[in-house]
């Protein structure tokens, strides 16, 4: 939880729906004082196409590790902690990412998860953070029966370039506001500050693929996950490589949900990355053996190396999978 959240919740009065708590609200105040400590943070604040604010953190600004951290908050909307700590799990990288929310669901698929194909030209970004709940343009949503409503609109794109102005007025038209009350929040995977963001995504990797099992998301009430701090590389190849296997090696998660005993189980034995038909290799080279195609790679295979499931109404816990430090050596110090 943010700092922010020991007060009550800001809600929303959806047409034809129960209150539900705003992202856009929730997150305004980390966006603030990221944009207000932009120096000390070595990121770079400018207007950008279409006058959209345009905070860049990683491809002509330093950006770094704190950065990363408090985007990573952006990311899970308001309603996530990302804490940097050390940890004796794969020396000599014994940084994590750790990463907890008072709502999963909400915090991971809702806003963490890069689900909104932004593309024009030859740009080309999967953008997440909270403002897609604004637009709601994925069938996700629906599912979720869940869609927010703001004046604001942030969203964390993964891309190297700043975006043209077709996709400031695409994000526009889809949230009904001004391209001035757009932020779009740049952090490239080589950066410092894009490493720490992605790794951070641990927790929304194993909801996402909990998704993908059918498993009822709604049965989900908490959730915890670490990851290790790979080092970045300037290759965009290797760090993509890197971020991955920091996930699906090294990436460690505890779930507690609802419902049968039995069904924690199946969910436990299921969601973690050693159940694909893909793992055993860096992900650099799954990736390249596939033709550098992503939906050639087993979709499965995007999951924590180690998941631990309780089930809250038996308490009772089921762990499986397990870490792989050949593999995140072979990985990080290629």
């Amino acid at each position: 939880m943010t700092s922010q959240a020991t007060s009550p919740l800001p809600l929303i009065p959806p047409v034809d729906a129960a209150p539900q708590i705003s992202l856009a609200t929730c997150v305004a105040p980390l966006v603030d004082a990221l944009i207000r400590d932009a120096d000390a943070l070595r990121l770079k604040v400018s207007r950008g196409p279409r006058d959209a604010l345009i905070v860049d953190a990683g491809i002509t600004a330093a950006g770094g590790l704190e950065a990363g951290r408090r985007i990573a908050e952006i990311c899970l909307g308001g309603l996530g902690r990302v804490a940097l700590v050390p940890a004796g799990r794969f020396s000599p990288w014994d940084t994590l990412a750790s990463v907890s929310t008072s709502d999963p669901v909400l915090a991971c698929l809702g806003s963490q998860y890069a689900g909104w194909s932004l593309a024009a030209g030859d740009f080309f970004a999967l953008g997440s953070g909270p403002g897609r709940a604004i637009a709601a343009v994925e069938t996700l949503y629906g599912e979720l029966g869940y869609r927010d409503r703001g004046e604001k609109v942030t969203l964390v794109l993964e891309t190297g370039v700043v975006p043209p102005a077709e996709v400031v007025d695409e994000i526009a038209a889809r949230c009904a506001v001004a391209p001035s009350d757009i932020t779009l929040i740049l952090t490239p995977t080589s950066s410092l500050a894009g490493t720490v963001q992605i790794v951070a995504r641990v927790l929304e990797v194993a909801l996402h693929k909990a998704h993908a099992l059918h498993f009822p998301l709604e049965h989900i009430a908490d959730g915890v996950g670490s990851a290790p701090i790979c080092p970045p590389s300037p290759d965009f190849l290797t760090a993509m490589g890197r971020t991955n296997d920091a996930v699906l090696y090294g990436g460690d998660v505890h779930l507690f949900v609802h419902g049968p005993a039995d069904a924690a189980k199946d969910l436990a034995a299921r969601l973690p990355s050693l159940a694909s038909r893909d793992y055993g290799r860096p992900f650099g080279e799954i990736f390249a053996g596939y033709d550098c195609d992503f939906y050639k790679v087993d979709p499965l295979l995007f999951s924590p190396a180690r998941v631990t499931v309780t089930a809250i109404d038996h308490g009772g816990s089921f762990t499986a999978g397990g870490f792989d430090p050949i593999l995140i050596a072979r990985s990080f110090g290629g």
